[in-house]
């Protein structure tokens, strides 16, 4: 007998309604599927996390995830035709994969040209608050900085020319905070940017080496430059000095490279070594769950990002951003498209926007560099059913929970300066915008992944939420929480309170799968 599938057996809709439903596992052509009380043939190979049509859809018509247009058909698709458009089938053609596929696409990219109008906006209350809110044990670094996650001394490379230098002092003093209790580490911060004339992105690097300094997680800082570079400890303490960072909050020092490698190690290591009983005098202490600081961040999308990973912190940000506290939402690029979802619920008609003239800005630098947000997703992303950068959109969109407000809009490593949830100016390369969160004070970063992306940052945590559940069996070592478990049937509630709980043990010093590896890269906006 043959067999015929429930729709959920097989395959989610993002949301009820949709007029097109994602693959959970590999379909062949010719599999049926149960759609409105009837047995229906799937008409070509539907790869997992590629979409079929679960309803009629004429030509012309929008298809629908999230209950957003992501394409209009280009001629009648049935219910259970293979949904593709001609992107997609080229990058599955050059990879040769080996599945029944269409000649030809049956829909083109489409998406709604969004803009607000003044005089029908309408502000949100703001996000539910969640009382109490739940503490747990933080470096509480005073009003200016906040509270901390981690205790690291930092070498921080002021330009690429000190990279190597900071990398070298961090091998030299590998282990020499292993007896000292309340030091989690001593880390090297080195970057590719600050040693080239007149560069486009001086302000960004600038921006971002003064939120390093002061972050909360860092309990001293040496700072490293070669003294001839554009960016250089001169420049960076004058930028910190006018902008008003607290930067003599934070044990610090500079150091100019000069002379021999050797000798200027040695007096770099006698500095680090004569701040550890300092950096160890800091002790946690209970602090509310309201001072948590939350980066949103994804790599290695595929399709069920927006249905697992995705909404999974989306859940618990929302929480936190109940307590009291701080989410901040980025890569500017890989939200165009998900307006409507983003603007649904804004604080003000200021923040809306904003939002929308940073999004104007992006979309002009593309042009001005030859390319668009519609060429973003990578043919990776399209093999794991990201077709365009719609889809990529709306799914990366869901990081903010639904009932959450949108409280602000801000640049690239600006500083959040009071709660709520952010969208924070950033490119789609995750290394990059990571570099801009923790600038802008993020004290945790949830990474969500459907490859395996296994990027972390050195001196904030990072948990990685990966989509399904196969992909985290291959990686469970490298990967903190598996989302896929909501594709298998576990709540999203349940989920999410694990979400929350987990963090509030990270934050209070447990280690993640990332810092047990060891490894951890940073990188600033290179525009």
């Amino acid at each position: 007998m043959t067999t015929v599938h429930t729709l959920e057996s097989i395959a989610r809709l993002p949301m009820a309604g949709d007029n097109t439903a994602i693959a959970i596992r590999r379909l062949e052509a010719g599999e049926l599927v149960q759609l409105d009380g009837r047995a229906v043939p799937l008409s070509h190979t539907v790869l997992e996390g590629h979409r079929f049509a679960v309803q009629p859809i004429d030509a012309g018509e929008l298809l629908l995830s999230w209950q957003l247009p992501f394409g209009a058909a280009l001629r009648p698709i049935a219910p259970g035709d293979y949904v593709c458009n001609e992107r997609t089938l080229k990058s599955l053609r050059s990879r040769s994969v080996a599945a029944e596929l269409p000649d030809s696409a049956n829909f083109a990219d489409r998406a709604i040209d969004y803009a607000i109008d003044p005089a029908t906006f309408q502000p949100a209350p703001p996000t539910a608050p969640v009382v109490p809110a739940p503490t747990f044990l933080g470096f509480r670094r005073g009003a200016d900085r906040g509270c901390g996650t981690r205790n690291f001394i930092v070498l921080l490379g002021t330009s690429s020319a000190t990279g190597s230098f900071v990398r070298a002092l961090e091998a030299r003093l590998k282990g020499a905070a292993d007896a000292w209790p309340n030091i989690d580490g001593i880390v090297a911060a080195a970057h590719t940017e600050g040693s080239v004339p007149d560069a486009n992105n001086r302000g960004h690097v600038l921006r971002t080496l003064a939120g390093f300094m002061v972050h909360a997680n860092v309990g001293a800082v040496l700072a490293v430059d070669a003294g001839w570079e554009p960016v250089n400890n001169a420049v960076l303490r004058a930028f910190m000095a006018e902008h008003g960072y607290p930067v003599d909050a934070v044990p610090h020092a500079y150091l100019s490279l000069a002379g021999a490698w050797e000798t200027a190690l040695a007096e770099a290591e006698a500095i680090v070594r004569g701040w550890l009983p300092q950096v160890n005098a800091a002790e946690r202490t209970p602090v509310s769950a309201a001072e948590l600081k939350i980066a949103l961040q994804c790599g290695g999308s595929d399709a069920f990002s927006g249905v697992s990973a995705n909404p999974l912190i989306g859940w618990a940000a929302h929480r936190i951003v109940g307590y009291g506290g701080y989410a901040n939402i980025a890569e500017t690029p890989e939200l165009i498209g998900a307006e409507p979802y983003m603007l649904a619920r804004v604080r003000d008609l200021a923040t809306a926007q904003r939002y929308l003239a940073i999004r104007d800005r992006f979309v002009a630098y593309a042009a001005a560099h030859g390319t668009s947000a519609e060429g973003n997703p990578s043919d990776g992303n399209k093999l794991r059913g990201l077709y365009n950068i719609i889809l990529k959109s709306i799914g990366a969109a869901m990081k903010k929970h639904p009932q959450t407000r949108l409280d602000y809009a801000i640049d690239y490593s600006e500083r959040m300066a009071a709660p709520g949830f952010y969208f924070m100016d950033s490119p789609g390369l995750d290394l990059e915008s990571v570099a801009g969160q923790v600038a802008a004070g993020c004290t945790v970063i949830y990474f969500t992944t459907g490859n395996g992306s296994v990027t972390n940052f050195p001196f904030v945590p990072t948990i990685k939420v990966v989509t399904t559940t196969p992909r985290f069996q291959l990686l469970a070592r490298d990967m903190d929480v598996n989302a896929g478990a909501y594709l298998d049937g576990t709540p999203m509630e349940a989920l999410g309170e694990s979400l929350v709980d987990l963090t509030l043990r990270v934050a209070a010093g447990e280690r993640t799968a990332g810092e047990r590896a060891g490894h951890a890269q940073v990188q600033i906006w290179r525009n």
